[in-house]
C-alpha cells in the first residue's frame, strides 16, 4: 500500500487519509499463506551462495530506545532510529558502515524512542521505501518525519501481516500487527521474521501481549536464532507462549543504562534464564553486532568464549562485589554510608552483597543521592 506524502500539513493529511483507503500492491511484495514454504524455497535457492557472513544484524545502542540495521550483500535496511537526540549516533554509525543508500526504513510504531531518529536519516540518505503502520499520531516528532518524508518525494508503504520482502538474498515477513489495536501504540508495531539461509531473526517493536497471542494465532512461523525482545525487555511483553514458539537461542534487548522504567524486567530476565536463552543487553555492552553466514551466527571481534557470554556476564567480570543496603520498602538501594540508608527504619533495611548490576536486574532502583 503506497502513496506520495504531500509536504504542507493539510495536504499530508489528506495523503495519510488516502493510505489508509488504498491498496497498491507494489512489484516488492511476495505474498505469503502462513506456512515456511516460501522462505524454504529463498534458502534452497541461497544456500550454495553464502561464500562468508553476508549478512549482519546491528543493535545500535541509542540508550532508552532502539535502532536496529541489517544489511544483506551490501542491500540496507534501517528499523527505528531512537530518540531525537539520537539522530546523529545513527547517522554516524550508519556512515561508518559504508551506507549511502537505505532499501527499507521502517518505523516500527509512532512512539518517539523509536521514529525519533527517522527525520534525519531520511533528510542524510537516500531511501527507496518507507514502512509504517497504520495508525497515525499528532506529535511534532512524528509530523516532522511525515515532513522529511514528503520533501524527499518518498512513498511511504503501510505493510501487511503476511507479505514477505526482499533485502539482497535475504527475505522478512510481516508478523504484525494483525489487527486494529486501538489506542495502544505498542501493539501497532510493525514486527517481522528475517530469514538468511537457514538462519533467522525475529523482531517486533514494542509488541505487547495481546500482540504477542495474535502472532501465535497467525500461524507465521515464529521460530528464529535471534530475538529482538519487544518494550525493551518490559514485562508487558515477552511472554512465556511466545517466547517458546519463538524459541531462540540469543536474545537482544536495547535499553538505557539505569533508565526510569526499570528496563529490563526481572520476570523477563528470570524466563529467559529459565529457558536457556543467552541475553545481550545495549546498556551493558553497547552496540551488538550478530553476523550469519546463511547456516550459523558469529559476533565479529570477540572469540568462540566471549561470544558464548551473556551481555549479563560480561558486565558481571568487570563489577565487582560490593555491600549495598536495600530499603525493601521503597525498593530502592544505597551504598552503606549513603546519609538516606543510616535512616531507613530496621525493619525495611536488608544488607546485599553483590554487583549494582544484580541489584538492576532484580528492579529494585539505584539512589540518586549516593549514585551506588
Amino acid at each position: 500500500m503506497t502513496t506520495n506524502m504531500a509536504g504542507n500539513k493539510g495536504k499530508r493529511i489528506l495523503a495519510l487519509a488516502a493510505v489508509l483507503c488504498m491498496i497498491i500492491l507494489t512489484g516488492c511484495v511476495y505474498k505469503t499463506t502462513g506456512s515456511d514454504d516460501f522462505n524454504t524455497a529463498v534458502r534452497n535457492e541461497t544456500d550454495g551462495q553464502k561464500a562468508g557472513f553476508g549478512l549482519a544484524a546491528h543493535f545500535i545502542d541509542v540508550g532508552q530506545g532502539d535502532s536496529t540495521l541489517i544489511e544483506a550483500n551490501g542491500h540496507f535496511m534501517l528499523v527505528d532510529a531512537g530518540e531525537k537526540d539520537q539522530t546523529d549516533t545513527v547517522i554516524n554509525y550508519l556512515k561508518a558502515q559504508g551506507v549511502k543508500k537505505l532499501d527499507y526504513v521502517i518505523g516500527t510504531h509512532p512512539h518517539s524512542d523509536h521514529i525519533g531518529g527517522l527525520e534525519g536519516v531520511i533528510r542524510e540518505f537516500d531511501v527507496t521505501t518507507v514502512m509504517l503502520p497504520e495508525k497515525e499520531h499528532t506529535t511534532r516528532i512524528y509530523e516532522r518525519m511525515l515532513d522529511a518524508i514528503a520533501d524527499k518525494n518518498i512513498k511511504v508503504t503501510i505493510p501487511k501481516a503476511g507479505e514477505s520482502y526482499r533485502l539482497g538474498d535475504a527475505t522478512f515477513q510481516i508478523i504484525s500487527p494483525n489487527q486494529d489495536y486501538g489506542d495502544n501504540l505498542n501493539n501497532w508495531s510493525i514486527g517481522m521474521r528475517l530469514v538468511y539461509g537457514k538462519t533467522s531473526f525475529v523482531l517486533c517493536g514494542d509488541a505487547e501481549k495481546e500482540a504477542e497471542q495474535d502472532m501465535l494465532l497467525s500461524g507465521f512461523p515464529l521460530k528464529a536464532d535471534v530475538l529482538k525482545v519487544s518494550h525493551h525487555g518490559s514485562s508487558t511483553s515477552s511472554t512465556p507462549e511466545f517466547i517458546k514458539a519463538v524459541s531462540p537461542r540469543y536474545a537482544v534487548i536495547s535499553c538505557g543504562k539505569n533508565n526510569d522504567y526499570g528496563h529490563p524486567h526481572k520476570e523477563t530476565m528470570d524466563l529467559f534464564k529459565k529457558q536457556g536463552i543467552k541475553v545481550l543487553r545495549t546498556d551493558q555492552i553497547g552496540t551488538i553486532v550478530i553476523e550469519s553466514d546463511g547456516t550459523g551466527l558469529r559476533f565479529p571481534g570477540q572469540d568462540e568464549q566471549q561470544e558464548n557470554l551473556t551481555g549479563e556476564t560480561r558486565e558481571n567480570e568487570t563489577d565487582t562485589h560490593k555491600d549495598y543496603i536495600i530499603n525493601t520498602n521503597t525498593g530502592k538501594f544505597h551504598l552503606p554510608d549513603c546519609k538516606l540508608a543510616k535512616s531507613i527504619k530496621e525493619e525495611n533495611r536488608k544488607l546485599y552483597t553483590g554487583t549494582r548490576e544484580e541489584l538492576i536486574n532484580q528492579g529494585l532502583e539505584p539512589c540518586k543521592s549516593c549514585n551506588p
